[in-house]
């Protein structure tokens, strides 16, 4: 009678919601799958479009996975590790957002009924783990090097990846085009790891066989003063001076007291400032310099000044672009011209000033450093040009590991349906409940043939039957989807690659996001007053309350 008569133990703050058991896990699997359902219909080449609307009235149109997901603004907790996850992989690879995704989604999805069922989570997450090392051996035994090729061979391999890449975006009509272009912004960097390296430049008007690759740097001509029309506006061969100072005629105006015995000596203390500035820029035109950028302002005299003197300047250059000048020029961005010597002056073959559509843009090309390229971007509206710059970005970034993990896979669902049936095989060699969970991981890498075929319009049951029995033949393993016929193909000699790395990377953060989301059985959701909103509202609530008559103080409220 004692022990019934405990009172109860009040563990949590008063409000907190809180939910568990199997129930829990199967709300977040759903939560997981309705979000790997927004992004499912923007996978492969024949793949949709989302357009997003955000509250700021800004129109995004995109199908790059790690894209939507950042805009879709997802307020589940466990959905959020899907938006993780595209991102990592989208900073990590730069391709593969939407398969990340898919690829997590179908895994739950395949564990569901399992858990439902009354198996216990760390069954399911041990199989997974195993099923992704055995497929991430896998692909590295199916993996070719394009290694020790030649130059011009391994131009062409890379350009191949990059056309898988582009051939699922907006600009895939283009994707010949612009893959040349990406692979040779890629090799003109070469080993630098530093991305913001390529810079890519945006200007509306033209049709998107107007974009051209700068290999060098390109930048929009800055703001300029009076005088800036004089300069010369191309040089052969011409030296570069980058300051980080400002080339203006500044008076004191702040925290300055001058105190004169004489009025004339005024004249001297005027005298003094123009003298600083005139200073400065008699040391700019001793260096030999024809070009001076400045990142910050070059006012109306020392344009003027320049003009005079047959050299060009530019100021309040963004910082990027000034450090891509020094990458490319091998010069150095000084912070005083007194002492400047040859050494940190840059240099390259040709500087011009050229009209690109409504804007003038200021080239330096033919530099000696290389390490820098600039694509400059045409077409219509902004948002294609937006899209058209997200899906460079993937296109550069695919190019990059290709180069540095120099070994391609089977694109097309082909590498997928060839570890599906690998893990099928492995799971006979099991006994007990492990067999079935790895069975349920190896349908569900089906997931990517299967939305390829579905997104195109073709017949996903057909097709994938056809590919289950080349693969089951043993001589198919490089057979996928094709596209174009409806039918199935040979990826590899079709040239549908991507970097194994893609796919490495891909398999391991869904299964760990899977694993993550199935080994968590209970939410806690702490109650609003916990943020300074709540606080101040009830602290307000209370406030006003303080001179009712509302009882004696420990009385209750009714």
């Amino acid at each position: 009678m004692a022990a019934m008569m405990q009172p109860q133990i009040i563990l949590l703050k008063e409000g907190t919601d809180t939910a568990q058991g199997k129930a829990q896990v199967v709300s977040n699997i759903n939560a997981c799958t309705a979000v790997a359902d927004s992004v499912r219909s923007t996978l492969g080449p024949r793949g949709m479009d989302k357009l997003i609307h955000d509250d700021k009235g800004n129109t995004t149109i995109s199908n790059d996975g790690a894209t939507i997901m950042k805009l879709l603004d997802i307020v589940h907790p466990a959905a959020k590790i899907l938006v993780d996850i595209a991102k990592s992989q989208d900073s990590e690879v730069g391709d593969g957002t939407t398969t990340v995704v898919l690829l997590a989604g179908e895994f739950l999805k395949e564990a569901k009924p399992f858990i439902e069922d009354g198996v216990h989570s760390q069954n399911l997450i041990r199989s997974y783990r195993t099923a992704s090392n055995l497929a991430i051996n896998k692909i590295r035994d199916l993996s070719v090097s394009i290694e020790g090729k030649s130059l011009e061979e391994k131009k062409t391999l890379l350009a191949k990846c990059a056309e898988t890449t582009l051939s699922s975006k907006l600009i895939g009509g283009e994707k010949e085009f612009f893959a040349l272009m990406v692979v040779d912004a890629v090799l003109a960097i070469g080993d630098g790891d530093r991305l913001n390296l390529i810079g890519i430049k945006k200007v509306p008007g033209g049709t998107m066989r107007d974009s051209f690759l700068v290999n060098g740097v390109a930048f929009k001509k800055t703001f300029s003063y009076a005088g800036f029309e004089q300069q010369p506006k191309s040089f052969v061969k011409p030296k570069i001076l980058l300051l980080n100072i400002e080339l203006e005629l500044k008076s004191e105006k702040e925290n300055a007291e001058i105190r004169l015995s004489d009025p004339s000596q005024y004249q001297s203390i005027v005298d003094a400032e123009w003298n600083i500035i005139y200073d400065k820029l008699d040391k700019c035109v001793q260096s030999g310099a024809k070009i001076v950028l400045s990142r910050l302002a070059i006012g109306d005299l020392a344009t003027q000044y320049f003009a005079d003197r047959d050299i060009f300047c530019a100021g309040r250059v963004t910082e990027e672009d000034l450090q891509r000048v020094a990458a490319a020029t091998g010069g150095t961005v000084q912070t005083s011209v007194n002492n400047v010597i040859d050494e940190v002056l840059g240099y390259c073959e040709l500087f011009e000033e050229k009209q690109v559509g409504n804007e003038r843009f200021n080239i330096f090309s033919g530099c000696p450093a290389g390490q820098t390229a600039t694509i400059v971007l045409r077409g219509g509206a902004d948002q294609f040009i937006d899209e058209a710059e997200r899906s460079l970005h993937d296109a550069i970034m695919i190019v990059r590991r290709a180069v540095k993990n120099s070994t391609v896979v089977a694109g097309g669902g082909a590498i997928d349906m060839e570890i599906s049936r690998y893990l099928r095989q492995h799971a006979r060699t099991i006994a007990g409940k492990s067999q079935l969970f790895i069975n349920s991981y190896a349908k569900a890498l089906e997931v990517i043939p299967r939305q390829l075929c579905d997104n195109a319009g073709f017949d996903a049951t057909d097709v994938l039957n056809k590919l289950r029995q080349k693969h089951a033949s043993g001589e198919g393993a490089n057979y996928g989807v094709d596209i174009n016929t409806g039918g199935i193909a040979d990826s590899f000699a079709n040239f549908v690659w991507e970097p194994s790395v893609v796919k490495i990377n891909a398999i391991n953060a869904a299964t760990e996001a899977a694993c993550l989301i199935l080994s968590v059985d209970e939410t806690v959701k702490n109650p609003k007053s916990e943020s300074a909103q709540g606080e101040a509202a009830a602290s307000a609530m209370a406030g006003r309350g303080r001179g009712l008559p509302r009882g004696g103080r420990g009385m209750r409220r009714r």
